[in-house]
C-alpha cells in the first residue's frame, strides 16, 4: 500500500462540475477522448487533432525546465501512482497510457512512480506508456516499502540490489533517472542505504538518488555518502510544513531539488470535491477514506481557503488548481510539483498553470491570507504519519 496521494479530483466529483469538464473535454477534441491507444504498440501515437482543437481554446505549452540537483527536468512533472490505485480502484490502462502520452505531447519530461504503486503495475504501466520516448523522458521510481500486505519498511542493501533490477524490468529501461527511498527505514543506517544507491549509481543502473519524506538531519547524513538530486514530501499551501522544519532550507544549502507530492491538496484545493466526498471514496482503494482532512465536518471548515482560492483565481484568469501548483513554482526555481490525474481535462487545466504569473505583490498577499487562515485535520492517518521523518 502506497502512503503518497497526488491528485485525486476523479473520486467525488460534484456534478454540474463534472458535466463542465465534460463539455470541457468534448471542445478539446473527441480523438483524445475516444480513440484507444493500443496497448503495446510500439509507435508514438500523437493526438494532434485534440491538441490543435485545445490550443485554440489554451495557450501554446511553453514548458521550461529546471534542475533537481544535476538532473534537468520539465518545470511541472506528472505523478502517475493514481493511474494505478490509491484514489479508487485503477484506470483502464488505455486511459492510463494515453494521459502519460498526452502529457510528454505537452511539454512533461518527468514522470514518477513507485514499486508500491499498484503494487507493481504502475511501473510497467510508465513503462509502455514511456517506451517510444524513453530517452527524452527522467523516469523517477521508488523502493523502501516491504509490499507484504502491510505497510511495513525494508531498506536492507540487499533488497535494494534486487528490487532495483525488477524495477528495470518493469521500466522497460537501462537506468532510472532518480531512484528515491520511498519512507526511511529506520532499521537500517542512512549512510548503508546512500553507499548502496552509490554502487547502482557507479553501476550506471542508477543516475540520480532521492529521499521521500526524510528529515533535514537524515538528508544531509544521506549527502555525505552520495549526493542526493530531490527530496520529494507533501508540500501545498495547505501543508506547509517543509518551511518548518528544516528540509526546504537543507535542499536550498545542499543544491538538492525539492520535488512535492499532493501539490491540490490531494485533491481539495482544486475545489472540485463535494462537501460529503469522504462517503464516496472506496473504503479500501482509497487512501483519503480514513484521513480526517476529508471528513465533512473538516472540510467544511477549510472551505474559506476555497474562497479565497477561488476570489484571487478570478482576478488572474486561473482556477484554483492553477493557482496552487504557480504558488508552489514561484517560491523556489529549484521546486518541481507532480501533480497526477487519468483524465485529460485535468491534465490540461494542471499543464496551463505554467501560465499563471504571480507577482510578489501577488505572492505577499496570499501569504497575508493564509496566515489568517487555519488549516483543519490531519494529513494523513496516525500510521502513514509514523514513517515521516521526524528527527
Amino acid at each position: 500500500m502506497s502512503s503518497q496521494p497526488i491528485d485525486g479530483r476523479e473520486a467525488a466529483e460534484q456534478p454540474s462540475l463534472a458535466s463542465d469538464r465534460r463539455g470541457f473535454l468534448k471542445a478539446a477534441g473527441m480523438a483524445a477522448a475516444g480513440v484507444a491507444l493500443p496497448v503495446g504498440a510500439a509507435s508514438w501515437a500523437s493526438p494532434a487533432a485534440a491538441q490543435s482543437a485545445q490550443r485554440s481554446k489554451d495557450q501554446p505549452y511553453t514548458m521550461k525546465t529546471r534542475q533537481l540537483g544535476s538532473l534537468e527536468v520539465s518545470e511541472l512533472g506528472f505523478g502517475c501512482m493514481s493511474i494505478s490505485g490509491n484514489y479508487g480502484p485503477p484506470a483502464d490502462r488505455a486511459q492510463g497510457i494515453r494521459v502519460i502520452r498526452d502529457a510528454y505531447e505537452r511539454g512533461v519530461t518527468f514522470f514518477d512512480t513507485a514499486e508500491v504503486y499498484g503494487p507493481y503495475t504502475n511501473e510497467a504501466l510508465v513503462g509502455e506508456a514511456l517506451a517510444p520516448v524513453r530517452n527524452k523522458v527522467a523516469i523517477a521510481t521508488k523502493f523502501g516499502f516491504a509490499i507484504d500486505g502491510t505497510i511495513g519498511l525494508d531498506s536492507r542493501p540487499e533488497r535494494i540490489r534486487r528490487v532495483v533490477e525488477e524495477s528495470l524490468k518493469r521500466l522497460k529501461t537501462d537506468r532510472i533517472d532518480l531512484y528515491y527511498q520511498h519512507r526511511v527505514d529506520l532499521t537500517v543506517p542512512i549512510e548503508d542505504v546512500a553507499g548502496a544507491v552509490k554502487d547502482l549509481i557507479r553501476a550506471g543502473k542508477v543516475l540520480h538518488f532521492g529521499l521521500s519524506e526524510a528529515s533535514a538531519r537524515t538528508i544531509r547524513r544521506a549527502h555525505v555518502v552520495q549526493p542526493v538530486a530531490a527530496i520529494q514530501t507533501e508540500y501545498s499551501l495547505m501543508e506547509r510544513s517543509p518551511e518548518h522544519n528544516g528540509v526546504l532550507q537543507a535542499c536550498e544549502e545542499l543544491g538538492i531539488g525539492f520535488v512535492p507530492w499532493g501539490p491540490l491538496g490531494q485533491g481539495f484545493l482544486t475545489g472540485k470535491l463535494a462537501p460529503n466526498a469522504q462517503s464516496a471514496f472506496h473504503p479500501k482503494a482509497d487512501l483519503r477514506a480514513d484521513f480526517t482532512r476529508f471528513s465533512p465536518g473538516v472540510m467544511k471548515a477549510n472551505q474559506p481557503i476555497l474562497e479565497f482560492l477561488k476570489a484571487f483565481g478570478q482576478k488572474k484568469g486561473a482556477t484554483r488548481a492553477q493557482i496552487a501548483l504557480a504558488w508552489l513554482m514561484a517560491q523556489k526555481p529549484w521546486i518541481v510539483p507532480i501533480p497526477g490525474t487519468r483524465n485529460l481535462d485535468h491534465l490540461r487545466e494542471n499543464l496551463n498553470s505554467i501560465h499563471v504569473h504571480l507577482t510578489p505583490e501577488d505572492l505577499r498577499e496570499i501569504e497575508a491570507a493564509f496566515s489568517r487562515l487555519k488549516v483543519h485535520g490531519g494529513r494523513m492517518n496516525a500510521t502513514q504519519m509514523s514513517q515521516i521523518g521526524k528527527d
